[in-house]
């Protein structure tokens, strides 16, 4: 499918961006010719797709962060300025697996760490990101990633539920202190799709892939990661610049049946 250049002369960070719908993100927002900072904690693989990229004749470039350290994110947001000139959009995807357990049983040392992650991560990328945007006083464009779990709650995975809960909260809470600044922040909410995280949890807990589809999408299939990716196209593009403090669905009907 062509992919027209709606991302031109902008610059855009994507977390979590080594694979799965943060390396689909990546790559979408290349061919549309924006200027993109591949960050992720993996070296090798966001390396990797940051190759692929620039072999495709676009503009990328891999920072390693771990987004649950602010001295990390700091220096992501401080690095993308320096390499690129700007920051203009950002796409905070980067999260860890969902918990597999009842409530009566949660890990709480993996409650900490995926809240550091999930949660506490995800706001300091709001933090620093939009001290760089509005010093910029140019606007800018936040997509938080979300998911269906952040509407619907899941048995088994109380911990990641609440963050995903929480990142919507926060999403809001940024979209309306931030208008002013022509800053927009939305949230996006995926939800079963094909990667890599997924077939983990499918294997892990011994459920059929096809049942599982079934039961969470309407289409009767997992979603592709580039479909999530053309979602935050286009909440990151001019195309939504009347679109704020919402969360886009992108689940196949299953937050809405």
């Amino acid at each position: 499918m062509t992919v027209f250049p709606i991302l031109q002369d902008k610059v855009a960070i994507v977390t979590g961006a080594a694979m799965g719908m943060g390396a689909a993100t990546a790559k979408l927002f290349a061919e549309a010719k924006a200027k993109v900072i591949v960050a992720d904690f993996n070296d090798e693989k966001g390396q990797a797709v940051a190759d692929a990229i620039t072999a495709a004749g676009n503009e990328a470039t891999f920072v390693h962060v771990d987004i649950s350290k602010s001295t990390d994110v700091q220096h992501l947001v401080d690095t993308t300025v320096k390499t690129y000139g700007e920051l203009n959009i950002a796409i905070n995807n980067a999260a860890l697996a969902p918990d597999q357990a009842p409530v009566d049983q949660f890990d709480e040392s993996y409650w900490d760490r995926l809240m550091s992650v999930d949660l506490k991560g995800t706001a300091l990328c709001l933090k620093y990101e939009l001290q760089t945007m509005i010093k910029q006083g140019k606007g800018g464009s936040i997509v938080n990633i979300s998911s269906v779990s952040g509407f619907r709650p899941q048995p088994n995975n109380m911990v990641y539920v609440a963050a995903k809960h929480g990142v919507r909260g926060m999403t809001k809470v940024a979209a309306l202190e931030n208008g002013k600044h022509n800053i927009r922040v939305n949230s996006l909410a995926p939800g079963a799709i094909d990667t890599p995280m997924l077939h983990q949890s499918l294997a892990e807990t011994g459920q059929d892939p096809q049942q599982v589809a079934d039961a969470l999408s309407e289409l009767g299939r997992f979603g592709d990661p580039r479909e999530i990716a053309q979602g935050s196209l286009f909440l990151a593009s001019d195309m939504a610049s009347y679109v704020t403090g919402t969360t886009l669905a992108v689940d196949a009907g299953f937050t809405n049946m």
